[in-house]
């Protein structure tokens, strides 16, 4: 094997310690990785080469990385989902019942690698319980105030979903969300025959079950390339900085300039500017309690990582 066989790659699929790589030219292989230190994710850029008499390459490096999706493991160390996105979609349901600090984690992931978090709001084609839907009406209202776009939209009749596809143009995006929100279902409607296996919901619980067991890359027609991911029961970035949780709620890291105090934290300071404008509701007290739950999670991990 020599260095002039050694070629860059996308990593479009991950099949535990197995990928599938798009080589440049538009090929695409199957490889496995060298050694159990690199751990390539999905939207890496890498290093491959082929293998003496096998079909399979091998992976040999990752290049530098723009961004990392993250999460902490289960001993708190940091745990790579996905790398060098351009956009994050955080998908919620009119069913299951959404879970809106996971989206605002989310969110908050987005904003710290620098990158638009899109909620798309799926399945508006259900009734909805009167109170439920005041519920998701107002707190998408709040993500729109906050300045995040929401695309409200429908799998089974496609409302909203040219909307989705015009919002991802160009760009790289992972859908992430609950499991049971319609994300599988979602793509095999904006890419031509993705195929992604759809789940019915528990019918004693109504939550999702577990369908998408890999992460895959697809491309749309229009230029732009979408992520599916398994879905989750509860979602946290990898954050322990208490600087990085602020910066994850733009409401309130822009109230917070007007703070008494530089490092205020936005919980027990005096003359905070936050608390005041949860006070006069400009800003949402449930996304302030998010960022609350945010905070103690930080804190949390900090501890264990030391």
């Amino acid at each position: 094997m020599n260095a002039r066989e050694t070629r860059t790659a996308q990593v479009i699929a991950t099949y535990s310690r197995r990928m599938r790589l798009a080589l440049e030219g538009a090929s695409v292989v199957d490889a496995k990785i060298r050694g159990k230190r690199l751990r390539p994710v999905c939207g890496d850029q890498v290093f491959a080469e082929p293998i003496d008499g096998e079909t399979e390459w091998l992976i040999t490096g990752i290049q530098d990385r723009r961004n990392e999706l993250t999460r902490p493991d289960s001993r708190g160390r940091r745990e790579v989902l996905a790398a060098n996105l351009d956009c994050v979609v955080v998908m919620a349901a009119a069913e299951p019942v959404p879970d809106w600090y996971v989206v605002d984690r989310y969110i908050a992931a987005a904003e710290n690698m620098r990158i638009d978090a899109l909620i798309a709001f799926n399945k508006i084609d259900l009734p909805e319980d009167k109170e439920d839907k005041e519920d998701s009406q107002r707190t998408l209202a709040e993500y729109r105030s906050a300045g995040h776009a929401v695309i409200p939209c429908s799998a089974e009749t496609r409302d909203g979903l040219d909307s989705l596809q015009q919002a991802l143009t160009e760009r790289l995006a992972i859908i992430v969300g609950q499991s049971g929100v319609g994300k599988s279902s979602v793509i095999n409607r904006i890419v031509h025959d993705a195929g992604q296996k759809v789940g019915a919901l528990s019918s004693a619980s109504r939550e999702g079950r577990h369908t998408t067991v890999n992460s895959i890359m697809l491309k749309l027609s229009n230029g732009s390339r979408v992520i599916d991911s398994p879905g989750v029961r509860d979602y946290a970035p990898a954050i322990e900085k208490e600087e990085e949780a602020i910066v994850g709620f733009r409401e309130i890291a822009r109230a917070g300039e007007d703070c008494r105090f530089a490092n205020c934290r936005h919980l027990r300071e005096p003359d905070c500017a936050v608390k005041a404008a949860v006070d006069a509701a400009d800003i949402s007290a449930r996304r302030y309690e998010s960022y609350k739950r945010l905070m103690v999670m930080t804190r949390d991990l900090a501890e264990r990582r030391r």
